[in-house]
């Protein structure tokens, strides 16, 4: 698939903005000059087809798409776009978009380690949310190919002019006196601190909650018990079980409000995006406020605390707390969003299971649309 790489250290806030220069540029100053119309071919033994299309912030796009086998030998039944049907064996196996089935049309604006597959099937309309190039694949197994080439055909429906070139909103700014009631840090149930504050959203909480989702984050399930009736159930439909719970860590005196990861269905034992939200006691301009933590989780460690085996994280938490903001800004769900810094910032520390991290000290604080 197309690279997808993160950066190493945190990204200016100037790097959010939905509506790059070079955007605006192509979209304000020659918008006669824009293709709107495509035919391409995308073969079936490439995972990812780089189609060349540049799409804007707000493009309605429109993709059709006819499937016909590669070999004169081969089946036309078996090249529907909306993808064949999954077996048992498939469940061992991550496909680009896991809830659909085989060799599939999908697609991928940009190339970040952010941007979320997406079926396209026979046929997709959409408005995009942030600009990007578009990308044109197969929905298959790591290394393996379809026997199926596509011929897609696309139209995109410009966005108001208006609307692509809105000016960038200011990052919300919290007062003092409101940012010194979110603790530093969580802790674990018997009081150790533990993960650092690292982001602040402002918003309803079903927005908050559709932004996750649309970013490619999954709500995680609560108790062990959760857990083994949804990998029954995952298992029954043919589908990967990529919700694996997280420990309760407390702010505010309660558990987080919420769970979400991001994950690989066959890495999700070692290998996940986390994170925990919880809702602050007091809002902002008569919107809810969420505090929340994020991590990534590496591998396996030690816990100081009884010698068993827990996650190791990567003790460079800044960039986590930048994917966060990156995955959600890219669903053009962030009306807003900036950096500040507490009056008592942290800078170094250890979890409550003993591991070392450290930070620059800045909260990502985001607005919601």
């Amino acid at each position: 698939m197309p690279a997808r790489t993160q950066s190493t250290s945190p990204a200016p806030i100037e790097s959010y903005s939905d509506s790059s220069a070079q955007a605006n540029a192509l979209a304000g100053a020659k918008p006669a000059n824009r293709k709107l119309k495509y035919d391409v071919k995308i073969p079936g033994d490439k995972p990812w087809s780089d189609t060349g299309i540049d799409l804007l912030a707000q493009d309605s796009v429109t993709i059709t798409s006819t499937g016909a086998p590669i070999s004169d030998l081969g089946s036309a039944s078996g090249c529907d776009p909306q993808g064949q049907q999954r077996s048992w064996w498939d469940l061992l196996h991550a496909l680009p978009v896991n809830t659909s089935g085989r060799d599939a049309l999908i697609g991928l604006v940009g190339d970040t380690a952010t941007s979320v597959p997406f079926l396209v099937g026979s046929k997709f309309e959409q408005k995009i949310p942030q600009a990007g190039r578009l990308f044109l694949g197969v929905n298959e197994i790591q290394n393996m190919s379809a026997a199926c080439n596509y011929k897609v055909s696309i139209a995109i429906l410009p966005a108001a002019a208006a609307r692509v070139l809105r000016a960038s909103a200011t990052a919300p700014q919290l007062p003092a006196d409101l940012l010194d009631q979110i603790p530093r840090r969580v802790a674990d149930s018997a009081g150790n601190p533990g993960d650092m504050v690292n982001f602040i959203i402002i918003g309803p909480q079903k927005s908050l909650e559709s932004a996750f989702a649309s970013a490619g984050w999954v709500s995680v399930d609560r108790t062990k018990e959760d857990a083994t009736l949804h990998a029954i159930l995952s298992s029954l439909t043919k589908k990967s079980y990529v919700e694996m719970p997280m420990s309760e860590l407390f702010l505010f005196n309660r558990p987080q409000d919420y769970g979400f990861a991001r994950a690989e269905p066959l890495e999700v034992i070692s290998t996940r995006h986390h994170l925990r939200i919880w809702r602050a006691p007091f809002d902002y301009n008569s919107q809810p406020v969420w505090v929340g933590a994020a991590t990534h989780d590496i591998g396996f460690d030690r816990d100081n605390r009884d010698g068993g085996v827990t996650h190791k994280i990567d003790p460079d938490i800044d960039i986590e707390r930048e994917f966060v903001g990156r995955s959600l800004n890219a669903t053009g769900a962030i009306g807003s969003l900036g950096h500040v810094s507490p009056s008592n910032p942290m800078l170094n520390a250890n979890t409550a299971t003993g591991a070392a991290f450290h930070s620059n000290g800045q909260i990502l604080v985001m607005s919601l649309q």
